[in-house]
């Protein structure tokens, strides 16, 4: 199951008697483990009822023990085991597919004993078993796969990120654009934990049920603030090669060597052709903005940009971002070289 299934299901009262958490974003196993242990600990007492234990640091006896034991007082127990893939290292490396010859306690891997748990679980204890990786053909992997008790947690792929976003947001009661998450998911992705971090200080700003503007962005997350690419996107309108250098020189970032700063400025592009069509059809500059995805303060500023920046030009601008961005993540050559010398692209009109 997906980890908003698990979380979505565990928030409604539906507990597993076992959950394999397995996947590299600890982010969204952190989140899973906790929407799990709020159900299964509801009118217990944890101090009872519940038990954290690291694999390698207490032995498998020691976790089913754990998971075989009555709760005290309560309908559920808890047991949480984090770092299960130390013991896979355990295991022989021919046993990882063969089927056990014996069910007896104290016998086969430490894996292998899990998965002969899993199959026939104490019914009054949710196991919950954490791990990064492990191999596939584990018995225990198969089992959580065939009963769906695997948890899925590997990172989102970028463009997911916004989506997540919005459903975070909706969820504690803000509203956002899918313009405002993308550009969220953008500055502060993709590593997830820096992004639900980024999502809470935004949140904290804009006040409860308030929505999540490019604005409350600028002021609590971005480190290249917006205002300073906007001032390059209009140097560079100029042909001012001077001033778009040196505003180039104060947004970049040497901690994410430009992959951040990429994005934004095409960003920004594409919003001045999307104002550019809306005032083409008639739309009122505020109006325009609005289409999109500015505030309206930006909508003088915006109108005399596509003033000085034809369309044509601006449909360049984002090819030669798109080549600049493989650059940056395929070259050999200093980020801020290949920056500069975009940025003198930039200022070059072309003819036709």
């Amino acid at each position: 199951m997906t980890f908003e299934q698990a979380i979505r299901k565990a928030k409604a009262g539906e507990l597993l008697p076992v959950y394999l958490v397995l996947g590299e974003e600890a982010f969204l196993a952190q989140e899973v483990v906790t929407a799990i242990r709020e159900a299964a600990l509801t009118g217990a007492s944890a101090a009872f009822n519940e038990e954290k234990l690291i694999a390698g640091e207490a032995d498998v006896d020691r976790v089913l023990g754990a998971a075989r034991m009555m709760p005290m007082m309560a309908k559920r127990r808890l047991v949480i085991v984090q770092s299960v893939e130390r013991w896979e290292s355990k295991s022989t490396s021919d046993d990882a597919d063969k089927e056990s010859s014996t069910g007896s306690s104290g016998k086969g891997s430490p894996l292998d004993r899990l998965a002969e748990y899993a199959s026939t679980p104490a019914p009054t204890t949710t196991l919950v078993l954490v791990a990064t990786k492990l191999d596939a053909r584990r018995k225990l992997v198969t089992l959580a796969k065939k009963q769906d008790f695997l948890v899925a947690c590997e990172p989102l792929a970028r463009g997911a990120l916004p989506g997540w976003i919005a459903r975070q947001a909706k969820a504690r009661g803000h509203s956002i654009s899918g313009e405002v998450a993308s550009l969220l998911s953008q500055v502060a992705g993709p590593d997830l934990s820096l992004v639900a971090d980024a999502l809470e200080r935004t949140m904290l700003y804009v006040g409860e049920g308030g929505e999540i503007t490019e604005e409350a962005i600028d002021a609590c997350v971005v480190r290249t603030r917006l205002r300073s690419v906007w001032e390059l996107v209009d140097a560079l309108g100029r042909r001012d090669l001077g001033k778009a250098l040196a505003a180039l020189a104060d947004v970049y970032d040497h901690r994410d060597r430009g992959l951040r700063l990429v994005p934004l400025i095409a960003r920004s592009v594409r919003q001045l052709l999307k104002f550019d069509a809306a005032i083409r059809s008639g739309a009122r500059p505020d109006e325009a903005a609005k289409a999109a995805g500015a505030p309206p303060f930006k909508a003088r500023e915006m109108a005399a940009q596509i003033q000085e920046i034809p369309r044509a030009e601006l449909e360049r601008w984002l090819a030669v971002l798109a080549t600049t961005d493989l650059a940056l993540k395929g070259s050999r050559r200093p980020p801020l070289a290949v920056l500069e010398t975009t940025v003198i692209d930039l200022c070059s009109r072309q003819s036709g």
